[in-house]
């Protein structure tokens, strides 16, 4: 009987404790129904997903690192997925995010601006070097204008300094062209016939003819001033007859009266000739300027640069 009583005293007590644990058992059981529903579908797409993959190829395990960070954080009470997710949440997850991205923008845009900079004063450096090598080229065109421009000129002075000398050295420079003797009968200056006709032919050769001169030797073989003074009579004549008959200049002409002074011998070896008639000896004598200007007037004439002699 006593045991009954205590029976019937706890029964009240135990029915209320396990009212109260199935009300709270009952809204767990449904939320871990569901989370097992969410899950269950979750792996089934999956594995149904990563089956052909495996089958054609076996499969490869993520790092840890890979998968810590496929691994959605847990929030709250209901695990994985929050289904009471508020927009205040959301914007909490999303602006870490956002921060990120405008922060990669700057970096972009700032690296964009760097690019743009350096690239702007690499052509500017570029157009400052070409503009330096267009000038530093230009000035050596101008210099090699100006080196070929006095080297011209240094050859045009130097040939004309050659000329000069040419003719400075020419000017006293004689050779001879011709020579021929013209004799008298005894002491009398008188030209024969023979005399003339030698002298016609002198002066005929001489028509036309610059920078030439005649040589005249007169001899006589009377001794002391008689035979000086009697040569000297003999060239006077020849001279008198080249002016009046074929106008010769006196200037031209030059004599010396050696009386009866002999000859020089051709060889050193033998003796002076013994003068034995009265005879004048000629000589034509032409400048080489004159020659020059015979075989060309114009170049000569150029290089002498004043009248011939």
């Amino acid at each position: 009987m006593r045991v009954m009583k205590k029976v019937t005293n706890l029964f009240p007590r135990q029915l209320a404790v396990l009212t109260l644990a199935s009300a709270i058992a009952i809204p767990v059981c449904v939320a871990q129904d569901q989370q097992s529903q969410v899950n269950t579908g979750i792996s089934s797409g999956a594995s149904s997903q990563s089956t052909p993959s495996s089958q054609a190829q076996p499969q490869q395990q993520p790092s840890p690192e890979a998968q810590q960070s496929l691994t959605p954080a847990k929030e709250g009470f209901w695990g994985r997925i929050n289904p009471f997710a508020r927009k205040k949440w959301v914007k909490r997850q999303i602006d870490p995010i956002n921060d990120r991205l405008t922060e990669l923008d700057e970096v972009n845009a700032k690296n964009a601006q760097d690019i743009k900079d350096v690239d702007a004063r690499a052509q500017a450096g570029i157009r400052r070097a070409q503009s330096s090598a267009d000038a530093a080229n230009q000035m050596a065109m101008s210099a090699n204008s100006q080196a070929e421009n006095a080297s011209n000129t240094a050859q045009q002075a130097s040939s004309h300094v050659n000329q000069l000398n040419d003719t400075v050295h020419g000017l006293d420079q004689y050779h001879q062209i011709t020579d021929l003797d013209i004799g008298f009968r005894g002491e009398n200056p008188v030209l024969s016939s023979d005399a003339k006709t030698k002298l016609d032919e002198l002066a005929s050769s001489l028509t036309g003819r610059d920078g030439y001169i005649v040589e005249m030797d007169a001899h006589s073989p009377l001794a002391g001033s008689a035979g000086i003074q009697r040569s000297e009579e003999f060239a006077e004549s020849i001279e008198r007859y080249l002016v009046a008959e074929h106008q010769i200049p006196i200037y031209r002409m030059h004599f010396v009266a050696l009386g009866n002074q002999a000859s020089e011998a051709g060889n050193d070896n033998q003796k002076p000739e013994r003068v034995r008639t009265s005879s004048v000896h000629l000589v034509l004598m032409e400048n080489s300027l004159a020659a020059r200007a015979a075989a060309s007037p114009q170049s000569a004439t150029a290089a002498a640069g004043v009248e011939q002699p």
